[in-house]
Parts: structure tokens; sequence; C-alpha cells
């Protein structure tokens, strides 16, 4: 499994409600396409895999309409790749999509295949994502925007500051990378971004999820509020005159569009367990889970990391950040112990400060800008360059004094 504290920059767009069929001569093969239909990005796909290879396809279509992308395993001249081809054409219908999986490695032969309107060509044996980013490739426009990357942030347990840790970073993410960055508060009851962010927008995520058929792209414009540049707020309205009981797909055309709209997205995921959390994490291309060094979280931490391990399992383990550690006279799991019960190393780390994060709560501002040298800050800027995937660039600037300290050393080494 990817470490999750590797950078993953590869971000591809889900593939759309289309049908597939997938003709396979090899069993392992075959096994690839059916462990590549349990990934997120293929949820609204349907597809079906059968085996026999192109000789296959062209009987399966002869009265049978054709799918929008069938999947061919072709191993080698034997399979009479070219004259299988050949008679798909002619059963075909217009706009099918023809994807390869080949044995072969042959620059004619692809060429060839590009003449007969082949869309791409892979070689076996495939991963899970380069197919998937083939499928979901074709139905990309041409020029389009490359789609933006979600963050979600969610609480081991409630208390442990995922609200605070997803906004700050944000915040650094838009700040020290300028990037243009959404921090949407999905708790719409009690959100707390808009605090945070010393914002009081007059409309919010509240509009676009009770009234989705208004949502789109200028409606979405307007209920986005600016806290800097390259910073923007979905603010939850946190007002109790109606009950939040919202159903798994509530927020899937918000995402959408933003996914659509800005590069970066920073989902601050309310603690609690619903069918429409879930699918909000295990949809996100970055997870951050929040916890505390305490039993309760380390028991929910290593839950929600098997959950999330068996329903993505071809993307990186959700990160853990550690919060609130060194509280005096609290008795705590040492941070080492926490990596070594779960498993994995920890993303970061982050000191109990209460002055320090109860000045900023109450200011409305940021870490970074209470004390730009805190500790917190540092974290929050490396995390930021983890998750954006991007390697960090931070290197300590020369002081005025190290020119002549080194002629010293010079003088003194001669």
């Amino acid at each position: 499994m990817p470490d999750p504290n590797e950078p993953n920059e590869r971000i591809i767009a889900a593939v759309p409600r289309i049908t597939i069929q997938a003709f396979c001569e090899t069993a392992e093969t075959a096994a690839l396409i059916e462990t590549t239909v349990g990934d997120r990005r293929m949820e609204k796909a349907h597809v079906r895999v059968q085996m026999g290879g192109g000789a296959a396809a062209v009987e399966a279509f002869r009265q049978a309409p054709t799918p929008n992308v069938i999947v061919i395993e072709i191993q080698g001249p034997k399979s009479r790749p070219l004259e299988c081809l050949d008679a798909l054409a002619e059963v075909c219908d217009p706009g099918t999509k023809v994807i390869i999986i080949g044995h072969v490695n042959d620059v004619l032969l692809y060429r060839q295949f590009l003449q007969r309107g082949v869309s791409e060509y892979l070689m076996a044996p495939v991963e899970p994502l380069s197919l998937i980013s083939a499928i979901s490739d074709l139905f990309s426009a041409p020029g389009a925007k490359p789609v933006g990357r979600t963050i979600a942030v969610f609480g081991a347990r409630g208390g442990v500051g995922s609200s605070t840790i997803a906004h700050n970073l944000a915040w650094t993410i838009a700040r020290e990378h300028g990037t243009a960055t959404v921090i949407a508060d999905l708790s719409i009851a009690f959100g707390t971004a808009s605090l945070n962010f010393n914002q009081d927008p007059p409309q919010g995520i509240a509009e676009a999820v009770f009234a989705p058929e208004r949502l789109d792209a200028n409606l979405l414009d307007r209920l986005l509020s600016k806290c800097s540049d390259n910073l923007s707020l979905l603010s939850a309205p946190a007002t109790l005159d109606r009950t939040v009981d919202l159903s798994e797909t509530s927020f899937d055309a918000l995402l959408d569009l933003l996914r659509a709209a800005v590069p970066c997205i920073v989902l601050d995921v309310p603690q609690g367990w619903s069918a429409w959390t879930r699918r909000m994490l295990i949809a996100a291309d970055e997870i951050l889970i929040v916890a505390q060094p305490d039993l309760a979280s380390l028991r929910n931490t290593k839950n929600l990391l098997a959950l999330l391990a068996q329903s993505r399992p071809n993307d990186a383990r959700a990160r853990v950040v550690l919060n609130g550690v060194g509280v005096p006279k609290r008795p705590e799991i040492a941070a080492a112990e926490f990596a070594k019960a779960l498993d994995l190393t920890l993303s970061a780390v982050l000191p109990s400060d209460p002055a320090l994060f109860g000045t900023a709560a109450n200011n409305g501002q940021m870490i970074a800008e209470v004390q730009a040298n805190a500790k917190p800050a540092e974290v929050f800027g490396s995390l930021a360059a983890a998750v954006t995937g991007r390697a960090e660039l931070r290197r300590s600037r020369p002081t005025m004094l190290e020119p002549l300290l080194a002629k010293l050393s010079r003088r003194k080494a001669s």
C-alpha cells in the first residue's frame, strides 16, 4: 500500500456514469479489472468482465448494442488483433471507445491500432490507477482544467481540534503555495470556520445543500466568501432553525462544481458517523485524521484506518495528525507508541499551546498570523507541503554574518 507520507500528485477525475465491457484472455487481467471496479473513482460506472478476448467481443455485439467503452486484452499475434478490430468496427456503435491491453511492446502494432481508432493501448500487467486514468481521460473535455484536489480533515473523536487544523491548513496552502483554495465548513449547524476567519457571509453552504436544483457555477461563486487573495470560504450558517438530516449524496453536486473551479478544496468534516461523512472521506484525494494522545482516539483512529484501507485499495493510507501533545499533568500515550500501535508514521505532531490557539480563535486569526515563528506554524507549513504533493522548499536564509564567519574560518585554517 502507498505510504501516506509520500507526496501524491496524481489526481484522477471520477469516471462518469458509463457502461464498460471487458473481454480478457488471462485470469490475471480479469481479476485486475474486477479489482478496479471497486475503486472509489469507478463508483458510477457499470462494468462487466468476460473472457474470450477480441473474438468474444465481436460475437457479443453482433446482435447487441455496444457499451461506452470496450476493453480488450490481446496476448499476441495468435489473438489476431487486427482482424478482430476490423470485425469489431463493423458491429460497433458510433462513439464507442476501445482500450487495448496488450502483452507485446510493438510500435508498428501500436500505430496500426491507432489507425483503426483504438483510444488507448496499455501494456500488461496494468496497474489499477493506470486503467482508471485511461478511462477517465477518454471523457475529459479537451483543454479542461485539472481536477481540484480534495483534502478531508476529520476528528477521531469530538474536541480534538480537527476544525482548527483544517482552517490553518487551508490558509497555509493558500498563503505559502499561492494555490487558490476553498475551505468548506460541512458542519451546517455548528460550524466555526466563519468565526475563525472573522467572516460573516450572508450565504453559505446551506443554500447549496438544501436547494441543489438551484446550484450552478454562478450560485457557487456568490456563496464563496473571500478571505484573502487565494483563499475563499464556504461557510456554515451555524443556526438551529432546522435539523440537518442529509442524504448520502447531499454534497456530490457541490463537490463536483468545486473540483472543476479551484485547484484545492479543504473539507472540514464534522465529527460523527453517517452515510454522507463516510462517503466524503472515501471520495477524498487526501485524508487527515486528527487525534489526541488518548485511548479513545487511538481506538477510533485504528478503526478508521482499517475501514478506509478496505474502501480505498488503490490510495495511500490516511494521514494521522496527533494534536494537543504535552498537556501538563495529563497522562498521555507517547507519540512514538501511538504511531507504533497504528503501524504508520505520524504526519504531524502538534504541541499543546492553549494561549496561542486561544488567542488565534478569539481574534479570528490563523496561528501564523498571531506568531509566525511558532512551532505549530512550522508544522502547518510542512503538512501543507505534504498534502499538496509538493516537497518542502524552505531553506534557512543566510545571515549577514555568514560571509564574515566563512572568512575567519579560512584564516584560522591557514
